[in-house]
């Protein structure tokens, strides 16, 4: 009877469509990634529908750090046929039939990546799941169907089989005769195993199937298959569709070869190694043991699938395991004085036998219960709260245990050692001058009842500290000033007090220094006051001996009148000390002249630009005149002809006999003058003379300039913007003269300082 098969995949083409998917389906077969790599597990199960259709599901999962293989779209299936009529059973025999190639396209995508609350995985870890679905139609047949997908390679850094870089996979599931007849269901795993697994740990992971025919399953470690190789690669040329290429197309028939485990250390029925090796339960598929070697490992896990004690089928799944050095995320820790050991943590209690812990611990939205304990003389105290307080009865060192989720795989406990020791008191009196600047001294009074102290620390102001018992001080500047004192004992128990001294004496000493001595009136004198200690919470008084006062700390006085000063200063601190200081005759302030001049005529244009100046000043019995920069004069009333027009600079200074000087400045306006006028006829014969009607003056200065002529008509006739350029008789735009007669005229113009002018008449033309 002939065998006759439907296919069905989760993508359906149109049929104009499928000579296209075909295409696609060989491209995708020839240009596959030759750097195929990091591939790490796989399996196929199925279920029965009825008269000969299987649904099935193919899981391929591989590393995703770092790059590597992708899943393949399209991926190839191969389906063979083999058993009594065709043996498949011995190595390199090739007798299985090739049914058909079936390509599998649009993975379903997933993260596989479980997740580990209470480790802190490595990011290098990173595993992705595609799974395929599709529909076979298979007859009932007395031989084995094999469905079958082959993919390299493996992770290089895989720790127990040879050549993991050039060692691919075989995923397969075999559809017995036994099998086909009852319309048999595929156990079906229920989750990916653990990615990370913790060396030195307790491993327990149940690696169970569910069976929905309810049939009895058998687990055992078992070896991972091989299949394709590293051809096709950069590193290895040759045919990557091949039986060792990167991506056999069509996957190639059984029997498959097991992977080669690097013996004796592992093999498939110990993948792991360890001594006790890691076991799996053959009825619950429960794997445990504590894995000791850390690296990634291939390991196989097959579940025999048996009704009535007939064998249906055996689902193989391969993956890897990755032991790692694990760091937990979920942490025991208290506020300690000292950390002695690891998650050993020591508490001093000075003088206080009550105790009161704070927790620490985290993540702590993962922890959910506490355990305190601490043996008392025999008698366990038990706390179940977050924080805890102990009451002990007296001097001494006692020991406990912090737990967090005590009995759960997420949980961690600290061990805690508590020191009570006798009590400490910091204490501490001064004494100096409330009014004289001087040191003060400190007396160190602090009690401890261990009656030994190892150290003192005085913060005695910002930036000044002293180690010893007794210190003395000189402040650097007045103030309340807080001064701490930290005393340690011999069992390390600190004690601290804080206390204010006020120290606000006044300076020893006066010291005024002036800008100067001697000034010409009016004189700005600062007097700057070196005086030390002193701020402005002192009253400071000053007579500066011309009438006036201040009270600033360093002022600047103006002296208006000329004459000899005395000045004098009191100081007066916030508590009442005071001192003073006066200094005879200290300021002489010279007489100064007033400097003034007029000058004329008034205004000054350029027709006449000799200006005539007169002093005017009080006091002075010398002249320095400076006319901009073209001239200066040593007379009093000196005369000077300006060279240019526009602002020109004067300044006069005058010198008093007693040396002092006043200078004024003016700025003279020297006038551009514009003068036009025009004639009232011209003849343009061409003789020489009188050939244009053009106006004449004064014309350097004009800003603008504008000359139009019309005919009675007011047609304009001519039009220019030149004070230098006439009129020559002819009509605008034509060159023909005009007729002899009469025209009108007008012009407009700017002088120097924008003044408007507007010209207008008659203009005669005679020839």
């Amino acid at each position: 009877m002939p065998i006759r098969l439907r296919i069905s995949t989760s993508f359906r083409a149109p049929l104009h469509k499928r000579w296209g998917l075909l295409v696609y389906f060989l491209l995708a077969v020839f240009l596959t990634p030759i750097s195929a790599r990091h591939i790490i597990g796989g399996v196929i199960t199925y279920t029965c529908q009825g008269n000969g259709v299987y649904n099935f599901t193919m899981k391929v999962y591989r590393d995703a750090y770092g790059g590597g293989a992708y899943f393949d779209d399209p991926a190839q299936v191969a389906v063979y046929q083999c058993g009594q009529n065709t043996p498949c059973n011995v190595l390199n025999t090739n007798n299985a039939l090739f049914i058909l190639g079936v390509p599998l396209s649009f993975p379903v995508f997933k993260i596989a990546n479980p997740v580990y609350p209470c480790l802190l995985v490595p990011p290098d870890i990173q595993v992705e799941e595609g799974v395929y679905y599709f529909t076979l139609t298979l007859p009932v047949s007395p031989e084995s169907y094999h469905i079958v997908y082959q993919r390299c390679c493996r992770n290089n850094t895989i720790s127990n089989i040879y050549n993991p870089e050039d060692t691919g996979a075989t995923f397969s599931v075999e559809i017995t005769p036994e099998a086909q007849l009852v319309c048999n269901n595929s156990p079906i795993f229920d989750a990916f195993p653990p990615t990370v697994i913790c060396a030195g740990e307790p491993l327990s992971y149940m690696h169970n199937a569910i069976d929905p025919d309810g049939d009895q399953l058998v687990y055992e470690f078992c070896a991972p298959i091989k299949g394709g190789g590293p051809y096709g690669t950069a590193n290895n040329p040759g045919n990557a569709g091949g039986c060792n290429g990167v991506a056999p197309s069509p996957p190639c028939p059984p029997p498959y070869p097991p992977v080669d485990y690097i013996l004796p250390a592992y093999s498939p029925t110990a993948p792991l190694a360890g001594n006790p090796i890691i076991t799996i339960d053959p009825n619950t598929g429960l794997i445990t043991g504590t894995p000791v070697n850390l690296g990634q490992f291939v390991v196989g896990v097959c579940v025999r699938e048996y009704r009535n004690g007939q064998l249906l089928s055996v689902i193989r799944r391969d993956f890897q395991f990755n032991v790692e050095s694990c760091e937990q995320t979920v942490v025991a820790d208290i506020l300690e004085d000292e950390v002695i050991g690891d998650k050993e943590f020591l508490i001093n209690s000075c003088g206080n036998n009550v105790v009161t812990f704070q927790n620490q611990s985290y993540q702590e939205q993962l922890i959910t219960s506490y355990l305190w304990e601490f043996d008392i003389n025999g008698t366990k105290e038990v706390v179940t709260t977050k924080n805890a307080t102990i009451t002990f009865p007296g001097i001494g060192q006692y020991q406990g245990i912090m737990a967090i989720n005590p009995g759960s795989n997420c949980g961690d406990t600290a061990t805690i050692f508590v020191n009570v020791f006798p009590e400490i008191n910091a204490d501490f009196s001064f004494d100096y001058d409330t009014c004289i600047a001087g040191d003060v001294a400190f007396t160190d009074l602090s009690v401890t009842g261990s009656n030994q102290f190892v150290s003192w620390d005085w913060r005695l102001e910002p930036g000044t500290n002293s180690p010893d018992q007794n210190p003395t001080h000189l402040f650097s500047s007045p103030g309340v000033k807080p001064v701490t004192l930290t005393v340690v004992d011999i069992n390390d128990c600190e004690a601290k007090i804080t206390k204010e001294v006020n120290w606000f004496p006044v300076p020893p000493l006066l010291i005024i220094e002036p800008s100067s001595f001697v000034g010409c009136q009016p004189a700005d004198i600062f007097f700057n006051n070196l005086s030390s200690p002193i701020d402005n919470t002192y009253l400071v008084e000053w007579n500066f001996g011309d009438g006036s006062s201040g009270s600033a700390i360093s002022p600047t006085h103006t002296y208006n009148d000329a004459g000899l000063f005395s000045v004098s200063v009191t100081i007066t601190s916030p508590i009442g000390c005071s001192t003073s200081a006066s200094f005879q005759d200290w300021i002489t302030i010279d007489a100064s002249p007033i400097a003034n001049f007029s000058y004329s005529p008034q205004p000054i244009s350029s027709l006449n630009p000799e200006v005539s100046f007169t002093d005017l000043s009080i006091g002075g019995d010398r002249w320095l005149w400076q006319f901009d920069t073209d001239g200066t004069s040593k007379l009093q009333n000196p005369s000077f002809t300006f060279p240019d027009t526009g602002l020109q600079r004067v300044l006069l200074t005058v010198t008093h006999p007693s040396g002092c000087q006043d200078t004024i400045i003016q700025y003279l306006d020297i006038v551009p003058e514009v003068r036009y006028f025009l004639p009232n006829a011209f003849s343009p014969n061409r003789d020489g003379l009188n050939d244009y009607f053009i106006g004449r003056g004064l014309t350097d200065g004009m800003k603008f300039f504008q000359m139009r002529i019309y005919n009675r008509w007011g047609e304009l006739l001519f039009e220019g913007n030149d004070p230098e350029s006439g009129w020559d008789g002819t009509l605008k735009g034509r060159n023909d003269p005009a007729q002899p007669g009469v025209y009108l005229y007008q012009v407009d113009y700017e002088d120097s300082r924008g003044n408007e002018y507007t010209l207008s008449g008659f203009a005669t033309l005679v020839l």
